[in-house]
């Protein structure tokens, strides 16, 4: 056990695999930058270590959803370039812009705003335009692309802003083959073509997130923004296993056995009874629960290794722990229990506890709660 086995949880971050999977997606898209996408506390592995770490093994842009995110990497003192692209009225415009960030327009609203707090800062703004090529979420229609374009214009030729960027988002990339991704292609080249000709000369196009990275190579363009790839796990298993990308999982989960004890068959376990030992056995808790992010939905289908050997949750996950069944081996407490990581010594991965829990591998890393603490190895 490591220095770290006396803690009742932990999420282990190793910054040297996440260093190797940002080298490997580079690899990939050769010829585009790499954006390292680390919004949500870098999908729950901390983001200004991760975005340290990726900046060092090659990225050239940092991304995160909200502004908050991003000027909370300015804060830590993280240069370069860095977008957010999830804004709502009213939004910190003034400082994005006064901290060099990078900020998404995706409508004449966004573009008033931003106009208006670049004057109120005596600087100019720089701003990308979304297009909503089929994804039906954030960015501009294609009908309103014309009248977005034509008012960033304006307000470049007034030295406002800077239009840095034409972007857009997939709908499905992590579904090979399906039609909207040549479709969507063809809908944002035909948009960058419009906005290229009314004199738009941004220094990124972009389009491909993890999975396009990984699979659409003509999807590359400028830049590609790889999210949950960097964390070396799989956009998604028809795509194919971290392994059959050069990837290796970032994060291990893991908690201190905090109680192990001997019960007759026929014991119930957990709220509602629903698993009832079959057997005299053993039954090992594990001081993590719901409220550390462990999925409810998992309950009797999560796998825990513990003593070597894969173990299932044993009835409900409750809100700061569950159970399971030790089939009669006594590990002694402070034994270590993994819930997942790459694999090294058997343990689940993030996928297995997404398929226990009818999820995806996504939602399992990123719920992990804050009272879990996060110790980045290989700093």
């Amino acid at each position: 056990m490591n220095e770290t086995a006396t803690l009742r949880a932990r999420a282990e971050i190793d910054l040297a695999a996440l260093r190797a999977n940002v080298r490997a997606l580079r690899a990939r898209a050769a010829g585009a930058q790499l954006m390292a996408v680390v919004k949500s506390d870098a999908y729950g592995h901390g983001a200004v270590p991760c975005a340290r770490a990726a900046l060092e093994a090659g990225a050239t842009w940092l991304g995160t959803a909200t502004p908050q995110e991003a000027l909370a990497l300015r804060a830590a003192g993280l240069g370069g370039r860095v977008m957010c692209w999830l804004w709502t009225p009213g939004g910190p415009w003034r400082e994005a812009i006064e901290a060099d960030i990078d900020v998404s327009v995706s409508g004449m609203w966004a573009l008033r705003e931003v106009v208006g707090a670049a004057a109120g800062a005596g600087a100019v703004a720089r701003i990308q335009l979304k297009a909503d090529t089929g994804l039906g979420r954030n960015g501009c229609q294609p009908a309103d692309w014309p009248e977005l374009v034509a008012a960033a214009r304006a307000a470049e030729a007034d030295g406002t802003v800077r239009i840095t960027g034409l972007w857009s988002h997939f709908a499905c990339a992590d579904e090979p083959g399906h039609p909207s991704i040549a479709s969507q292609l063809d809908v944002f080249q035909d948009l960058v073509a419009y906005a290229e000709k009314a004199g738009v000369r941004p220094e990124v196009r972009h389009i491909a997130n993890s999975p396009a990275t990984l699979t659409v190579p003509e999807s590359h363009f400028d830049l590609v923004r790889t999210g949950i790839a960097m964390y070396g796990i799989s956009p998604s298993p028809e795509l194919g296993t971290p392994a059959d990308f050069g990837l290796r999982q970032v994060m291990t989960l893991a908690a201190s056995v905090a109680l192990v004890k001997q019960v007759p068959a026929g014991h119930g376990v957990s709220y509602g009874h629903h698993y009832t030992t079959s057997a005299e056995t053993t039954l090992g808790l594990v001081p993590v629960g719901y409220a550390d992010g462990i999925p409810r939905h998992a309950s009797g289908r999560g796998p825990v290794l513990v003593g070597g050997r894969r173990r299932t949750i044993a009835g409900r996950v409750a809100m700061d722990q569950f159970v399971v069944d030790l089939e009669g081996d006594v590990p002694e407490p402070g034994a270590e229990a993994v819930l997942f990581g790459p694999g090294d010594r058997g343990e689940p991965s993030a996928e297995d506890w997404a398929v226990a829990a009818d999820t995806i591998a996504y939602e399992i890393v990123t719920r992990i709660g804050a009272r879990v603490p996060r110790v980045h190895l290989n700093q």
